[in-house]
């Protein structure tokens, strides 16, 4: 059973993962920028990976934490010091990025909209 949070911005972010159980479900983050008035995203890849990302977790049968994380708008995202791109943690280039918590797996950009990728990075937990 997946269990599915949206964490907003990067200090929400910090205390979750300041707080993951290491001997819980694994957790997979995916980033993704903030939602206009309309639903979608302003991050054009983002409004592309998400329907088929939320397809893929809606079908998932694992024991794991999907969590929907914000990074905030354009502007935000797009200032070199942004602390998602700064933090080592995380070290993010591109959005979307779907990682797994303490793990190698991730997913960039257009990646994140690929079923036969996501398939491969959540294998190991069905």
């Amino acid at each position: 059973m997946v269990s599915q949070i949206v964490i907003q911005g990067f200090e929400e972010f910090d205390k979750y993962a300041k707080n993951i159980d290491n001997n819980g479900p694994p957790v997979y983050f995916y980033f993704s920028g903030s939602k206009l008035p309309n639903g979608n995203s302003w991050c054009p890849d983002c409004v592309e990976a998400e329907p088929v990302l939320k397809d893929f977790i809606n079908q998932l049968k694992s024991n794991v934490i999907f969590a929907y994380v914000d990074v905030g708008d354009r502007d935000y995202w797009k200032d070199k010091g942004c602390p998602f791109r700064t933090d080592n943690r995380t070290r993010l280039m591109v959005i979307p990025t779907l990682i797994k918590w303490k793990g190698v797996q991730r997913l960039e950009g257009g990646q994140c909209s690929k079923q036969e990728l996501l398939q491969m990075m959540f294998d190991e937990e069905e």
